[in-house]
């Protein structure tokens, strides 16, 4: 059984959704995880300009989230694998196969709400390190995701009662991820919730300026 990375997942009950209490070591790793990229990145065009996020659930405090921090780094051009990966190898990052044929935000993300955009702009490459305690988000800097990603993370370190109402949508659909070999379902689900606000946290972040 492989996880959506293609980790073993040797025990039948093992919930590959399974959340677990906000870590503050999640922040200061993530910080470690980011800087080595950077370094390791340098010289790549675009890499000047190029935006370096923590983000996802790890990245909120106080928000119950999977044990994977998730970062992002939002460059252009986007970087072939083969640029990539005598970078990150030394790091410990490898690149993401996914679970399945058509795992969600492996080659490319899905399509945000009413975000019209193409498929060429929504393509991201996608590493995990070797112990899958990080997962690296590689993104075009124009990308809506990528974007989105920072502004929902930033509306819901905000917002204390859309915190709490998020994580009680993630618990629900992780319970019903038991059992499953991989997590592509729960992302999915998840993604939906994502949508449902998108409107309200986008214009909180414009007003913001």
């Amino acid at each position: 059984m492989q996880s959506i990375y293609g980790g073993r997942v040797s025990n039948r009950a093992y919930n590959p959704a399974a959340l677990q209490a906000h870590d503050p070591a999640w922040a200061p790793r993530a910080a470690g995880y980011l800087a080595r990229a950077r370094a390791a990145l340098g010289g790549l065009p675009g890499a000047g300009d190029a935006l370096y996020d923590h983000i996802g659930s790890t990245s909120v405090p106080g928000l119950a989230a999977k044990p994977y921090v998730d970062l992002q780094i939002r460059i252009l051009p986007l970087p072939t694998h083969d640029e990539l990966g005598h970078r990150l190898t030394p790091l410990g990052f490898e690149r993401a196969p996914g679970a399945r044929p058509d795992s969600p935000g492996v080659d490319r993300d899905l399509p945000i709400g009413d975000e019209h955009v193409s498929a060429e702009v929504r393509e991201k490459r996608l590493y995990v390190h070797r112990e899958e305690s990080a997962i690296l988000h590689i993104r075009r800097a124009d990308s809506p995701w990528g974007r989105y990603t920072v502004w929902f993370r930033d509306w819901l370190r905000a917002h204390p009662a859309e915190r709490e109402r998020y994580e009680n949508t993630k618990r629900k659909l992780s319970l019903k991820n038991a059992g499953k070999p991989d997590y592509d379902d729960y992302t999915r689900a998840k993604t939906v919730f994502v949508d449902d606000v998108q409107q309200e946290f986008a214009i909180w972040a414009r007003d913001r300026g």
